[in-house]
């Protein structure tokens, strides 16, 4: 029995939806920080955690190098990189411009129904921090920032910060357990929201750059930590 010319045309392209579902899921999961710097990837590992034969889990992990997320060690594995203190540093310098542009627009679209959803994202990052969850914080933070970008009402911007996330998504993890216990985050989300209340767009942009100066500060450590390990072993 011959192919139908359209089920031939959807044949082709099942692969090319494949690869292209494997990368975001991918890209998501970096995001989130479900990854740490320095744990190694390879093509069989991603095609097991997603689900999906090896071609797809190629092209995600080929698509995630050229995007800066990955790094290749190997012919079929691939590395999640450590930042460099000086790209850290413009990352973050990236992003308080952009996110804190992002959190001042957002007061024109901040609905009751958007504070109520910030509202529970807190909740579950508290109720995630109070038991030790991590993993669970960094994946609802993403949830409560993109929240608040995403009343800014500018997609072009969005994306533009979720780009420097992808590239600093990993170095996330290296927030806690300090964060948890300080609690730095929480207050200012709590800021935040407070600062949508109120529409007060200085108020909401200070609150998210604070949200980033006080991570920077954390992962800086952490970075800087390493580089002196780096060179004790020369």
């Amino acid at each position: 029995m011959e192919m139908a010319p359209e089920d031939e045309g959807n044949h082709q392209h099942q692969p090319n939806r494949l690869g292209e579902m494997a990368y975001r899921n991918m890209k998501e999961r970096l995001i989130r920080g479900a990854f740490s710097p320095g744990d190694k990837l390879t093509i069989r590992a991603v095609s097991e955690m997603l689900d999906v034969s090896s071609t797809p889990a190629r092209d995600a992990i080929n698509r995630l190098v050229i995007d800066g997320a990955l790094i290749y060690s190997g012919p079929k594995t691939v590395i999640v990189p450590h930042l460099r203190l000086s790209d850290l540093e413009e990352i973050t310098q990236m992003r308080l411009a952009l996110e804190g542009l992002a959190a001042a627009l957002s007061i024109k679209a901040a609905s009751e129904a958007a504070i109520e959803e910030l509202e529970l994202f807190q909740a579950k990052i508290d109720a995630a921090l109070d038991e030790k969850r991590y993993f669970d914080a960094l994946w609802h933070n993403k949830e409560f920032h993109f929240a608040i970008y995403r009343l800014s009402g500018m997609p072009y911007l969005l994306q533009m910060i979720e780009t420097l996330w992808l590239r600093v998504g990993a170095s996330f993890n290296g927030l806690y357990p300090e964060f948890s216990e300080t609690r730095y985050g929480a207050r200012n989300h709590r800021s935040a929201i407070e600062a949508l209340v109120e529409k007060d767009a200085a108020a909401a942009r200070a609150a998210i750059e604070n949200d980033i100066r006080d991570g920077f500060r954390q992962m800086k450590k952490i970075s800087a930590d390493r580089d002196q390990r780096n060179l004790s072993r020369r």
